[in-house]
């Protein structure tokens, strides 16, 4: 190449033309501004807008600068050609070579062409060499066009070089002209189209870069166009070429360049020598970047370029990769142990393990005299160490010759003794202790896949770590430097990591100890572990550590669970419920828990392991979830497994129901609903443990009134809160209620913890509001602080409000009901003060505490079944199925006898008559019953099943249909309980059949009333005649009810009223002589309706109702015009 020819564009002088800097330019030499001249020229010569002096002295400048150069006079000669006439004829040249291509032989812009297109234009004037340079671009892109479209097919098309072009003596001058007509004719020529030509020509680069500097404002245009253009494929070439030349003329565009390129995933080629060329500094970040960041597709992409190159070994790829590689050696060669050397290692592992790249014999020597180097204890030294560990794993080519790997497997007996040192002056809580104890567990429980995902976890990249690789360094670990003795001992001895939380990262004890049970190493040799982990737990802070749920499952597994069949294997001994306690009683709910200490059980002495004695100032939420989720886990595992327990002649420790009572689970869990960020990892399997073991604390009204008096924001209320000032509102609550009123406000303002030292002497005032005296409006409000305290322990709250109301033959007192006594006999709770069944806010909060015991005593019921398995098939049961049936019957027994007792409440009484106030209070209270009974027979639909067959007072019926929206299932079992012998229950279901058929006049209840018009038809016929009388007299009124319900029905019950009034009729015309009272006694006669003193026969009595009954039934069913 003449170096006369297009000389590259000088950085300076592109600044300065872009920044308009005279004083540079005038200091610049011809040879420098050479690339310029024609802006400069149009500078020169075009009318500026601006027209101050500062313009005018600028201008005089550049024209001064301009004066002794020859080449000006051609620049002026191009301006002063005829553009219209050009741009007329260029319109045409394009639109002509859009519709024919390469095809024509025609040109508007040549009219009369020449042979020799470079002779033509060495001879031309300036108006015809911009028209032959225009024609030679436009034939030049009708050939790119053609073969852009058909370069997939098999068509021999291809670009042609151009004559003009190629004679470089020319090219400065075809440059001037295309600057000229760039800025001139900007409607009909695009930058970005020119320079997709110009790649195809000769020293097409330079001219790009010199048409961009007398147009410095296209300059991120012509560069974005250029990456984007790019193929997918495409490495780099000649468009690489002009890219780098356009950042070789203005430096700080190759950032940019460079950050197109990534996220156009083109050009990788170009990628690399930029880095190289003008970003040193970054080269190690931003290449770990690339292979490590989270776009996975541009790792994908820079990978397999990678990959690619290394492969292929020529190329634009390879010729960058092999730059890049020196460059890193270079640097290889002289790092020392810090944070700079850790980011190198990353990048040779990434590039090793993820770009598939070899290591040459002097890339080993470097990194292996790298990575074996000894640190200072910082943390630095620390990460330093730790990838510098996980690099010899996943890099075996470091250990192929035998004194690389003497060297490694000497450096990693260092890092064993120096391990204390390290943890001790670097103040990192995340040895690299516990990663090698990690490491050295996984290799002797052979779980390889396990320390290669221990090894991409550190180094934070997937690399394959292949099994065959790690055959030879395992064998150290396991041989020579970490038996599983040593493993075991060293483990235990390991101090437990203070404030654990998921923000510390790296390989901590907690993992070591968690491979270690998981593998049963404790076991095995017989470590005793409780108070290692009893420590960890004690030490958890928020957010929780992802591995703690995971410890404690594997460590109430290897309690509970045998993996052999004998019993000699040595098993870990349980927290012991004092430990437990010791936690709790420094939490807010201490004073809830004995403060005496308690003995131990002889199960929880021998154990071969001394008490832990921890002073915990303030135990942490986390703590506390870890022991409940370990105690809950433990007693699901433990009644899961009893049985095999058993026979295998193991002695567990069982953790006591009222140890368990003591607890706050419900709140506990609540705070880690609230703040799932920290304890979602805990709460999904504590959530179903809670359901499972203690469904009372699961309810789903409880759960709702949690979220709302745990968000809400409240009004503080200014009153003082002490035992007496409580103890005063409640004595005046009659006299007084403002203050009572006041009072309890003031309890709603406050957290349900801090109310809750309150609650036994809020509770103690239950009788008291129940008086016909106090206002609704404090008993509401009592309601509401009762339902606040019961967020906190309600279990507790339970037990208190059912002894504060307790009333056994209008006395309570030397009575203490305990949470035993409600689990083997729930109806307890109903024994309360009759005048709760009058007062709605309190029956809402019995029914709430019914609910609770019932659902404790069905899980009390299985919790028995499961801790007293059936081993022996001896005496009156058999068989577990035997066992389970007996358990339903008796949770069947409970709930039904608790329902009839809530159904009796409902029935009116003589008070509730002469107090209209009691007659509101009824409505409401059976509102209320209702609404439970619903949610009772929607859970379990057998239940309504049960009571119906049961039985109860047929004047509830109106109330329990009306009021309890899932009767209808009713309709289900009524031809079964039509069908019972008793003539009590036949009464029953049609009278239910009746109600039933006015609420929901379906068709399935029309068939079911046709069968019970069907039925008594029947018995009509079959029963004798008192049986008869004492059957159908009672049904008379519902008989009306199907009737107005169903009118399609009125000819079979006026056939059945017909036939029944015919009966009667020849009865009581045969008078006393057939109704003797030696043959139906007494039974055979009422009183009468009119003289009090004289009894009639009950089939005169039946006529009387029968034709009753017939009026009703034309009245309100035949004569109805309002039916529907």
């Amino acid at each position: 190449m003449d170096p006369c020819f297009l000389k590259p564009v000088l950085p300076h002088i592109f600044k300065a033309i872009k920044d308009i800097d005279i004083v540079v330019l005038v200091k610049s030499s011809p040879d420098e501004i050479r690339p310029i001249i024609p802006c400069l020229v149009r500078m020169a010569l075009i009318s500026p807008l601006d027209v101050t002096q500062y313009c005018a002295e600028a201008k005089k400048e550049i024209l001064t600068l301009l004066s002794g150069i020859d080449l000006v006079n051609f620049i002026v000669s191009l301006l002063s050609i005829e553009f219209h006439t050009l741009e007329v004829d260029l319109k045409k040249e394009q639109q002509m070579r859009q519709k024919s291509g390469t095809q024509t032989t025609e040109s508007f812009l040549i009219p009369n062409p020449v042979n020799g297109i470079s002779n033509d234009f060495e001879q031309s004037d300036s108006a015809r060499r911009v028209r032959l340079v225009l024609s030679e671009i436009l034939q030049m892109q009708a050939q790119i066009v053609e073969y852009q479209q058909n370069k997939h097919a098999n068509n021999d098309c291809s670009v042609k070089p151009s004559e003009l072009f190629d004679n470089d003596v020319y090219l400065e001058e075809i440059t001037d002209v295309i600057c000229i007509s760039l800025a001139e004719l900007p409607n009909l020529l695009n930058i970005s189209d020119i320079v997709e030509v110009l790649l195809h020509v000769n020293k097409g680069p330079v001219i790009v870069s010199w048409i961009v500097a007398n147009m410095p404002d296209t300059l991120y245009e012509v560069a974005e166009s250029l990456i984007v253009n790019a193929e997918r494929g495409e490495e780099g070439g000649i468009r690489a070429k002009a890219l780098m030349s356009l950042c070789a003329m203005c430096p700080y565009l190759s950032a940019t360049v460079r950050a197109k390129a990534v996220s156009a995933s083109r050009l990788p080629a170009l990628v690399l020598n930029l880095t190289l060329t003008h970003h040193q500094d970054d080269l190690v970040s931003f290449m770990s970047g690339l292979l490590l960041g989270s776009d996975q597709s541009t790792r994908g992409w820079f990978a397999t370029f990678l990959r690619n190159s290394h492969k292929r070994g020529k190329g634009d790829g390879s010729a960058a990769l092999i730059k890049l590689r020196q460059e890193l050696l270079k640097r290889l060669k002289d790092a020392s142990a810090g944070v700079e050397a850790s980011a190198l290692l990353r990048l040779y592992c990434a590039l090793r393990g993820i770009a598939g790249i070899k290591f040459q014999d002097d890339e080993v020597s470097g990194l292996l005299r790298l990575v074996t180097q000894k640190p200072p204890p910082t943390p630095a030294g620390v990460r330093f160490v730790s990838l510098s560990l996980c690099m010899i794993l996943a890099c075996p080519s470091l250990m192929t010759a035998t004194d690389h790997e003497k060297k490694a497997i000497e450096w990693v007996q260092w890092l064993v003794k120096e391990e204390a040192y390290f943890e001790s002056n670097s103040g990192v809580t995340a040895s690299f202790g516990e990663m090698l104890l990690l490491i050295a567990i996984h290799f002797h429980s052979g779980q390889l896949a396990a320390v290669g995902e221990l090894v991409c976890a550190t180094l934070g990249m997937r690399v394959p770590v292949r099994p065959n690789g790690l055959a030879r360094i395992k064998q150290a670990f396991t041989q020579e430097i970490f038996t599983e003795q040593v493993v075991t001992a060293h483990a235990v001895k390991v101090p437990v990591t203070a404030n654990l939380n998921g923000n510390i990262p790296g390989y901590l004890p907690v993992h070591c100890i968690h491979q270690l049970l998981k593998s049963r190493a404790f076991s095995k040799h017989k470590v005793p572990i409780k108070n290692w982990i009893y420590k960890q737990i004690c030490n958890c802070t928020a957010p929780l550590h992802p591995v703690m749920p995971a410890l404690v499952e594997v460590y109430v597994s290897s309690i509970l669970v045998i993996n052999n069949k004998g019993n000699s294997e040595y098993v870990n001994k349980p927290i012991t419920e004092e430990e437990i306690r010791k936690v709790f009683r420094n939490s807010i709910f201490g004073v809830n828990f004995d403060q005496q200490n308690k003995g131990f059980s002889p199960m929880e002495i021998d154990n071969g392991e001394s008490s832990v004695d921890i002073r915990i100032e303030k135990p942490t939420l986390a703590s506390q979830l870890l022991l409940i989720y370990y105690l809950l886990l433990y007693e699901d595992i433990r009644l899961s497994n009893t049985a095999t327990l058993i026979t295998n002649g193991r002695k567990i420790k069982s953790y006591s129901a009222a140890f368990l009572s003591e607890l706050p689970i419900k709140y506990l869990l609540h705070q880690a609903q609230k703040d799932q960020m920290s304890y979602g990892v805990l709460f999904s399997p504590l959530l179903r443990l809670l359901a499972t073991h203690f469904p009372q604390l699961s309810l789903v009204d409880d759960w709702m009134d949690d979220q709302v008096f745990g968000d809400s924001c409240r009004h503080q209320i200014d009153v003082e809160l002490s035992e007496s000032s409580i103890n005063e509102a409640f004595q005046c609550i009659e006299e007084n209620p403002y203050k009572t009123g006041k009072v309890l406000k003031a309890m709603l303002s406050k957290n349900p913890t801090d109310i809750w030292p309150f609650a036994e002497i809020f509770v103690k005032y239950f009788k008291s509001v129940l008086s016909d005296q106090v206002p609704r409006h404090i008993q509401e409000l009592y309601r509401e602080v009762w339902l606040r305290l019961n967020t906190v322990l309600p279990r507790c709250l339970w037990i208190m409000t059912i002894n504060a109301l307790l009333d056994i033959n209008g006395n309570s007192r030397n009575v203490t009901i305990t949470q035993e006594n409600v689990l083997v006999d729930p109806l307890q709770v109903l024994r309360c003060d009759i005048r709760v069944f009058r007062c709605g806010p309190i029956l809402k909060i019995i029914l709430r505490i019914l609910e609770a015991s019932l659902a404790a005593s069905r899980s009390q019921l299985s919790r028995h079944l499961l801790d007293k398995p059936l081993l022996e098939k001896s005496g009156q049961l058999t068989s577990d199925s035997e066992r389970e049936e007996l358990k339903n019957a008796l949770v069947a027994a409970q709930e039904s006898a608790a329902l009839q007792i809530l159904l009796e409440a409902c029935l009116e009484t003589s008070e509730d008559q002469s107090k209209p106030e009691l007659m509101w209070s009824l409505r409401e209270v059976r509102s209320i019953i209702c609404s439970f009974l619903h949610q009772v027979f929607i859970s379990e639909p057998s239940l309504a099943k049960l009571v119906h067959f049961q039985g109860y007072p047929r004047e509830l019926l109106p109330v329990t249909i009306q009021g309890i929206p899932s009767m209808h299932i009713c309709l289900d079992f009524i031809p079964e309980l039509l069908s019972q012998a008793s003539l009590e229950k036949q009464i029953f279901a049609v009278d239910l059949v009746s109600h039933l058929s006015i609420q929901y006049a379906l068709p399935k209840a029309m068939s079911i009333a046709r069968l019970c018009v069907n039925t008594l038809s029947t018995l009509l016929s079959v029963l004798p005649s008192d049986l008869r009388l004492e059957l159908l007299q009672p049904i008379l009124k519902s008989l009306v009810r199907i009737c107005t319900a169903f009118p399609s029905l009125l000819e079979d019950i006026t056939s059945l009223l017909l036939q029944l009034g015919r009966i009667c009729e020849s009865q009581a015309s045969l008078g006393h002589c057939w109704n003797d009272t030696n043959i139906l006694g007494e039974g055979a006669y009422v009183s009468s309706d009119v003289q009090s003193d004289t009894k009639v026969l009950v089939a005169e009595v039946l006529c009387r109702d029968i034709k009753v009954t017939m009026s009703e039934i034309v009245q309100k069913a035949l004569l109805n015009d309002k039916l529907y």
